[in-house]
């Protein structure tokens, strides 16, 4: 199984010495820890931030060169820098993304920028394969593409932001930015802070670039630039569109809707504790997070209970008719999806409740609806921790329910049960990107669970959870009749 390398203060150290003397300046040691100023004005330009994509692009092009030239120490030193810069401001960024947005929980954002920075794979991930026969020798690398323009979401805005760039920058190339102008003055932060990085393992200045006040307009530019090779998006169904329409390759997130079934045979109490945690993480703004509940019928009272005891707050019907009126600018058919109100999107679960006029104790992390088969909370993906779960005769009914309600975009799924062959059949059929069992869905992005994570998950595209190696082409060199020692 795939595990980030770890690196400790030395290494890190006698790497970036190295990196320093072979780029002509002194192997003098940086500090373990340095101080980075992080407070900058909202629209300043320098240290990877430019007025126009043009701008961007051309200086990233340069330092991708430089960058491209000077060896796989000069990666490993400059990924470990971004990792622990990262890590030092982790919860000021968390801070100021919660400030800026208004999405989520700054707790919940600090800990996606804590994983992120540790489990996103680095140039580790780049293992060449070597051939040997009596035909002599087959060696394949992964080179990179240059230049990479990433469009990214005011959901997760940095954790998206230091994910991709860990990526990116691991496979040898340099990225540009236009981030979600919701979350521009965060962003530009982060860009800032990742430069400094850079600098400070030796790496050239502008790897990673953006521009302080991002549009659709500019999004277009970068999508169209000639100097971009490959397009990242991480977006909503209409930026993703245009990404496709382009001449480029284009890696693209897309939307989801994640079912998670329980059925009879489920640890219950455990159940409840993990979709609630799950469903509430960071106020249910990842789309990998569970959306919708699906309860074998025998055992639906009790998951409910279990739920209420690890922090959801059950509505009544006439809440739930209340908070509807909320969240939802336009209620759907039955079996379809709504128009969820926008406004509400990443609100904590009090705060809905609030405006619903629905009493509640303290914090609740979740608002949970006992809900029809129908009903348009189970059929949209809502990004706000308001839960419907739902009840089904048995654990084929409720497989087929989860495969029409996720709308086969292939994104992510979840069951909870001990049967692994109810496991096994549920993964085969709703053939998804991430698919989890018996765990919180943030599991399956390497929190609290095993392997690396990304916060591009690249259904649409069939790239799955993008990482370095998605960044890179194979190239190939085949020697004839020699270079087999024995």
């Amino acid at each position: 199984m795939h595990q980030v390398k770890p690196y400790t203060d030395e290494e890190v150290q006698a790497i970036i010495a190295r990196v320093r003397s072979r780029l002509g300046g002194t192997p003098d040691r940086v500090p373990i820890h340095p101080h980075i100023p992080v407070e900058i004005p909202d629209a300043d330009l320098g240290e990877g931030l430019y007025p126009t994509i043009d701008d961007a692009v051309d200086a990233a092009e340069q330092a991708q060169l430089k960058y491209e030239g000077a060896g796989t120490d000069v990666r490993e030193a400059v990924i470990a820098s971004i990792r622990r810069v990262m890590l030092d401001n982790a919860e000021h960024l968390a801070k100021m993304a919660h400030e800026e947005t208004g999405l989520g929980r700054t707790e919940d954002k600090l800990r996606k920028n804590i994983l992120v920075a540790t489990r996103t794979p680095g140039p580790e991930d780049l293992a060449p394969l070597i051939e040997t026969g009596d035909g002599g020798m087959m060696l394949t690398e992964h080179a990179p593409f240059g230049l990479i323009g990433s469009i990214t979401p005011t959901t997760n805005p940095t954790a998206t932001v230091i994910n991709n760039t860990i990526a990116i920058l691991s496979g040898g190339n340099a990225v540009v930015f236009n981030v979600h102008p919701n979350a521009k003055r965060v962003s530009a932060e982060n860009v800032r802070l990742l430069n400094r990085a850079v600098i400070a393992a030796g790496g050239p200045p502008d790897l990673v670039t953006a521009i302080p006040d991002p549009t659709i307009e500019s999004a277009q530019a970068l999508m169209h630039h000639p100097k971009v090779r490959v397009l990242l998006v991480t977006g909503g169904p209409g930026v993703v569109r245009e990404a496709l329409k382009t001449d480029k390759r284009a890696i693209t997130a897309g939307p989801g809707n994640p079912p998670a079934v329980v059925d009879e045979t489920a640890d219950i109490e455990r159940a409840g504790r993990d979709i609630v945690a799950g469903a509430s993480f960071d106020n249910n703004v990842i789309c990998t997070d569970e959306k919708t509940g699906i309860a074998v019928r025998s055992i639906a009272d009790e998951l409910i209970r279990a739920m209420a005891r690890h922090g959801a707050h059950v509505l009544k019907e006439h809440e739930l008719r209340k908070v509807e009126r909320v969240i939802f600018e336009t209620m759907g058919p039955p079996g379809k999806p709504g128009i969820i109100n926008r406004a509400w999107i990443g609100k904590n679960a009090a705060e809905i409740a609030a405006a619903a006029g629905v009493d509640v104790d303290g914090d609740p992390r979740l608002l949970l609806a006992d809900v029809p088969n129908d009903h348009n909370l189970v059929w949209t993906e809502q990004m706000m921790p308001v839960f419907p779960i739902t009840r089904v005769g048995d654990v084929d009914a409720a497989i087929d329910l989860a495969i029409r309600s996720e709308h086969r975009f292939r994104h992510t799924a979840s069951i909870h049960s001990t049967n692994v062959a109810t496991i096994t059949r549920m993964a085969r059929s709703i053939n998804v990107s991430i698919f989890i069992a018996n765990g919180p869905n943030y599991a399956g992005l390497g929190r609290g669970g095993e392997g690396f994570t990304s916060f591009s998950i690249a259904s649409p595209t069939g790239d799955g959870m993008t990482r370095p190696l998605t960044f890179t082409r194979e190239r190939r060199i085949a020697v004839v009749g020699a270079l087999r020692i024995i």
